[in-house]
């Protein structure tokens, strides 16, 4: 495993330094990274992507400088400026193209063998690989890893499309992904007032009973031992990287028709997979018995939410290209889910229950909570109670899940067309980490495993496929029967 470099010395006073942020601190170990996954519809020019990360990213500070540790700070990681050779950082590996019989396959096993070699510390912690192989849903493939102290996901996918232009228009930047909110009228008047007290009132209880969950979580609160938990003191022993693409379209009928979020329904769908995934893994009980098991299973998931304001496209982009300023990287909270693993026999139920929860959990504080006791943690304990902090959420819960908005209209990189973008965060001891990424009408199922506990990832994902399917029928089935009422 590679080490950090060590600060010594004159080192110390020549050098610019910049001291990591709580979360970065928190994820600084060379085994936690994000690996990308971009389809192209053309081949790819390797010269393209050196000159275009040339103009971008390297610009961009986290991708130009490396961590290394100062000792005359309690030993904690900083990032040091260093001169960078993109050639260094991209990979176009010698493949025998026409003998590879099933290309899907090999960049299945492509992508989890770079995800289980730790990330070298010794430069910036960024690689590109580059492969000229035609899949099911592209003709060229780039894979980009990136170490998750240099920022989260969306962080990276904000980066991500301030490299990219549109299509329609090759000079033009992409407009800013986050959703309009309406347009609220003031009203002041007593009902009003009483409102707003009623709703401080539910903030405060609801984040006191979520904090004190938490803590129950840190201090000692574990998951009941499944087939989909490792065990966090052997830690990740083999990482196998999947994602199936589905349609976005399905997704939005279900969030239309049942008036709720995009994240409700992926949760919800999540939710009935897994519960789908789990009763096929009690051999030797009847159906009423596994029923019974899933009943009292307790069973849940560490949710990344993003604390960070919209970052604007352009402001990223001028960072790139004119060294401006711009606040990115590492703001995002994490909330306990308590996942609704049963055997129902109504598939809107796991939805609803999503919904239900998430919205318990939007007006609590538990996120900001989240980040304050890292930040508290880092500024009164040091950066190796930050990571005892750490593994123990992610050590007491049975999966991590996220959700990256994409892009709403296509893109290209560096003059290649983007057909698809995957991605998983490699991160904690959970045996399952579930991510999904959009991008135009596409919704991308990525599921990253240790394949010592979870050795059939891809019928999990079938499950999670399935139990869409299944929802989007019921669905139908509803919006039939009002028509024909």
């Amino acid at each position: 495993m590679e080490k950090k470099k060590y600060l010594e010395g004159d080192d110390l006073e020549t050098t610019s330094m910049e001291p990591l942020s709580p979360m970065s601190q928190m994820l600084s170990s060379p085994n936690l990274f994000i690996v990308i996954t971009f389809g192209f519809k053309t081949k790819c020019n390797p010269s393209a992507f050196i000159e275009g990360l040339k103009t971008t990213l390297i610009n961009a500070p986290r991708f130009s400088s490396k961590m290394v540790i100062n000792y005359k700070k309690k030993g904690e990681p900083v990032w040091i400026p260093v001169s960078i050779q993109v050639q260094d950082h991209v990979t176009v590996p010698d493949l025998d193209y026409p003998n590879i019989k099933n290309p899907d396959q090999f960049l299945e096993d492509y992508t989890s063998r770079i995800a289980n070699i730790p990330m070298d510390m010794s430069k910036p912690l960024w690689e590109f690989h580059l492969l000229n192989i035609k899949t099911s849903n592209a003709e060229s493939v780039l894979l980009a890893k990136i170490h998750h102290s240099i920022g989260d996901g969306m962080s990276l996918m904000s980066v991500l499309l301030a490299c990219s232009r549109k299509i329609s228009d090759p000079t033009a930047l992409i407009s800013n992904t986050s959703a309009t909110r309406k347009p609220v009228k003031s009203r002041i008047s007593a009902w009003w007032l009483i409102v707003g007290l009623w709703f401080m009132i539910r903030v405060t209880f609801t984040t006191l009973v979520e904090f004190f969950k938490l803590m129950l979580t840190i201090c000692f609160l574990r998951d009941t031992k499944n087939p989909l938990m490792g065990n966090p003191d052997d830690g990740i022993q083999s990482w196998k990287v999947i994602h199936r693409i589905i349609s976005f379209d399905d997704v939005k009928l279900v969030k239309n028709t049942m008036n709720m979020k995009v994240n409700d329904v992926l949760l919800g769908m999540t939710q009935a997979g897994l519960s789908r995934y789990l009763t096929t893994k009690y051999d030797g009980y009847t159906m009423i018995q596994k029923k019974e098991i899933l009943e009292n299973i307790r069973f849940r998931g560490a949710v990344a939410i993003n604390l960070r304001p919209t970052t604007n496209i352009e402001d990223l982009a001028n960072m790139m290209a004119k060294g401006s300023k711009c606040r990115w990287g590492n703001f995002i909270g994490t909330i306990i889910f308590p996942l609704w693993i049963k055997s129902e026999n109504d598939p809107l139920e796991y939805v609803r229950r999503a919904k239900a929860t998430m919205d318990r959990k939007k007006i609590s504080l538990e996120a900001f909570i989240f980040y304050g006791i890292i930040k508290f943690t880092m500024i009164f304990f040091g950066g190796k109670a930050v990571e005892a902090f750490g593994k123990r959420i992610f050590g007491n819960t049975s999966l991590a899940f996220s959700n990256v908005k994409g892009p709403d209209e296509e893109i290209s990189l560096f003059g290649h067309p983007i057909s698809y973008v995957a991605g998983s965060a490699l991160v904690g001891s959970q045996a399952l980490n579930i991510h999904f990424i959009s991008y135009v009408n596409k919704i991308v199922i990525n599921l990253a495993v240790d394949t010592t506990t979870i050795p059939d990832p891809h019928q999990l994902c079938d499950e999670i496929v399935e139990a869409l399917r299944i929802i989007k029928s019921a669905v139908q089935e509803k919006i039939s029967h009002k028509v024909e009422v």
